[in-house]
């Protein structure tokens, strides 16, 4: 069986604010490589917290060697307080893939830990779900010494979706009453942000290649369509609207199909999301 690996966060659930707050002194020139102290005065957060927030931190992508990576750098400059759709949208790219990030996937995501098989195991195979019904399957998949511990720890994942400090604006997963839960309705973020992650993707599954078979980006089971919270076939209309934004072309007039990047660089996929107006 497999470990959760979802105590990173001691007790302390994913709140915007807080993350904001870590990811400020991130950008200064000490960065978080400072003491215990001093970072407390910098963030003004209490001791306890900064050490779960740091793990956010590195969870969610923001940092490189206790400093803000270049993604970390546009998100601050374009959405300081974290209020933006398309920050939260980059947070669940990240989360979704434990502490790995964009390294090569396991062949189960259940390897990476609860957050991965959540995402890419789970969700789809349940669009709508109780907790009683999340805990009886990740029992079956995870090492943990009772479900108490497990739903506890879970927790923690449906709240950083559902609360309106943490996810909530993505829809990704909705709260109905505390009983039942559904995805499959997330509200997307601009078709910039979306070619940012396809780019991503594409960058470890690809390479360098400019040109693609589209079947291996609809089906992939740990691409774009999961990390939308979408069935493969609905995620053709998303790339049909990367194409209409010139992000993408497709060639569709002689089996397999291929899909065509048109972007140079990620980076400035991220910086055109924040400045998208329809």
């Amino acid at each position: 069986m497999s470990k959760l690996q979802l105590g990173f966060h001691g007790t302390f659930a994913l709140k915007k604010e807080d993350l904001q707050k870590i990811i400020k002194a991130a950008s200064e020139k000490q960065g978080l490589d400072d003491s215990l102290e001093n970072l407390m005065t910098r963030t003004g957060l209490g001791n306890r917290k900064i050490g779960p927030m740091k793990s956010w931190a590195i969870r969610t992508g923001f940092l490189q060697n206790y400093h803000l990576n270049p993604e970390g750098k546009i998100i601050l400059t374009h959405d300081p307080y974290f209020k933006s759709i398309i920050t939260d949208w980059y947070i669940h790219f990240f989360l979704s893939f434990g502490d790995h990030g964009l390294a090569t996937p396991p062949d189960d995501p259940a390897e990476w830990g609860g957050w991965t098989w959540f995402v890419y195991s789970f969700l789809p195979e349940y669009f709508t779900f109780s907790p009683e019904n999340l805990i009886y399957e990740a029992s079956q998949v995870f090492e943990e010494e009772s479900n108490n511990r497990l739903e506890k720890n879970f927790r923690y994942v449906l709240r950083a979706y559902t609360e309106s400090n943490a996810l909530e604006s993505c829809q990704f997963v909705q709260n109905l009453d505390n009983k039942k839960y559904v995805t499959g309705e997330a509200r997307f973020p601009n078709p910039y942000m979306v070619c940012y992650i396809l780019a991503k993707l594409w960058e470890r599954d690809f390479g360098d290649t400019t040109s693609v078979v589209t079947d291996d980006i609809l089906n992939h089971p740990m691409g774009l369509a999961p990390i939308l919270g979408i069935e493969p076939q609905l995620l053709q209309q998303q790339l049909d609207k990367l194409e209409i934004f010139g992000l993408i072309e497709q060639r569709r007039t002689v089996p397999p199909f291929q899909t065509v990047r048109r972007w140079d660089n990620p980076i400035s996929l991220l910086e055109q999301a924040y400045g998208f107006t329809e």
